[in-house]
């Protein structure tokens, strides 16, 4: 089987690892980490004809579309209408996560627990519901802002200063429409599933750690390090997040004539009294959750991922992923996120240790030289048979990379290794 990967960030590079085995794997445009495991090829993935093409040339059988962007801009769509095959939903399904408005409809519709909240296309409007609401409050651009369009606000006043914002730009189109919401307490989980629109296949859930800085502090970012499995994700908590979360957004999307096919990931959290509620939905792979996820998932992917995008027959087991824990750290640049510092020469062990991996998620080549191209710079992916195994694994991958202004956190999965009593 031939494979295409339209992307080139940690999270196309951890789909790259994970599919090699069974395919033969092309990355569009990929990255320097991909290249060592498939065939790298430039092209724009906003110009779907030019997709097409090198679908037809390279006789692609299968292509896996990582990000949101190009899902939810209907590539998707215009490779399936082009008579190939592909994994990821359609531009109508992938609306689940391109707008915060439209999910919110669909889960106040649908009966779905997530938090009250109130959509608005006027500042006025939204700062005269915020006068009217407990804090804190949570404000949200409705459309994609790389996973940093949630700001948590203590006061009525944080959140006024937010949707002022982004009425004002800060998050560009992302936030001509914004989203305000009651804010839950708990603890966050990622719950991710394969799904034919019909059935779904729940792998390892993640908790992934959004905040810059150690003990949960600072700016919101994509995301600095996930771990997986996570202990409060029981068999009994996630039969009620299928019965009661994913199987009916499902249900709702194809009554709204958007049959959701791909990979849906529900951010669920989980409040004081065990109760699973929606923060928000994605399109697609979480990043850097990925790269926790398929390594514990890699077997069969690639045969569930054809089923799904050929419209086979498709009614999935339940997966025993084993006792195995994976925990990953992200290397960030300086100034990250606001203004990160590129092009620093990175440099990486010449051998990695065995039950790691050094996932590529922002460089590039300048001549011979590694170097920092983005503000999430590398993933430090750690195996080990407990939560507390695979960090001291990660965090000894992490030290061993040089670059100037390296950014890491120390703490990534420190409730699980609170619960465990390893911290």
């Amino acid at each position: 089987m031939k494979i295409l990967i339209i992307g080139g960030g940690g999270r196309e590079h951890a789909l790259t690892w994970a599919l090699a085995p069974s395919a033969t794997v092309f990355c569009a445009p990929g990255n320097p980490g991909t290249a060592e495991l498939a065939t790298n090829l430039q092209v724009d993935a906003n110009d779907h004809s030019a997709v097409i093409d090198i679908i037809r040339e390279h006789k692609i059988d299968l292509t896996v579309i990582g990000p949101e962007g190009p899902l939810a801009d209907g590539l998707a769509d215009s490779i399936s209408n082009s008579g190939f095959r592909v994994f990821g939903p359609s531009a109508a399904a992938a609306r689940i996560e391109a707008s915060k408005a439209f999910a919110k409809d669909l889960m106040f519709r649908a009966g779905i627990p997530t938090a009250a909240s109130a959509t608005f296309d006027d500042r006025d409007d939204a700062l005269s519901y915020i006068e009217t609401h407990d804090e804190p409050l949570v404000v949200k651009a409705s459309g994609l802002a790389a996973g940093k369009g949630a700001v948590v606000c203590k006061t009525r006043k944080d959140a006024v200063a937010a949707v002022k914002e982004m009425f004002e730009g800060r998050f560009g189109r992302a936030g001509s429409v914004v989203v305000v919401e009651e804010f839950m307490d708990g603890e966050e989980l990622s719950v991710f599933a394969l799904t034919n629109g019909e059935h779904s296949l729940l792998l390892p859930c993640a908790q992934d750690h959004k905040r810059i800085g150690e003990g949960d502090t600072g700016p919101n970012t994509g995301g600095m390090g996930a771990y997986s499995p996570v202990s409060i994700a029981t068999y009994e908590l996630l039969t009620t997040i299928r019965d009661t979360v994913i199987d009916p957004t499902l249900r709702a999307l194809a009554e709204d004539g958007s049959m959701y096919k791909g990979l849906l990931y529900a951010g669920i959290m989980v409040t004081p009294d065990g109760e699973p509620r929606v923060v928000e939905f994605n399109c697609r792979f979480g990043d850097p959750e990925a790269q926790v996820v398929l390594p514990m998932a890699r077997r069969m992917l690639a045969e569930h991922m054809w089923a799904i995008a050929a419209g086979e027959a498709w009614t999935p087991k339940p997966v025993d992923y084993g006792p195995r824990a994976a925990l990953t750290t992200v290397l960030a640049a300086s100034g990250y996120p606001d203004a990160p510092k590129k092009g620093a020469v990175i440099q990486v062990p010449d051998q990695i240790p065995e039950d790691t991996f050094l996932f590529h998620a922002g460089t590039s080549l300048s001549g011979s030289e590694l170097t920092v191209s983005g503000g999430r710079v590398l993933c430090a992916t750690g195996l080990g048979q407990t939560v507390a195994d695979a960090h001291r694994k990660s965090v000894a991958l992490a030290e061993s990379v040089s670059f100037e202004g390296k950014v890491f956190r120390r703490d990534i999965g420190w409730r699980e290794e609170a619960r465990a009593g390893t911290s």
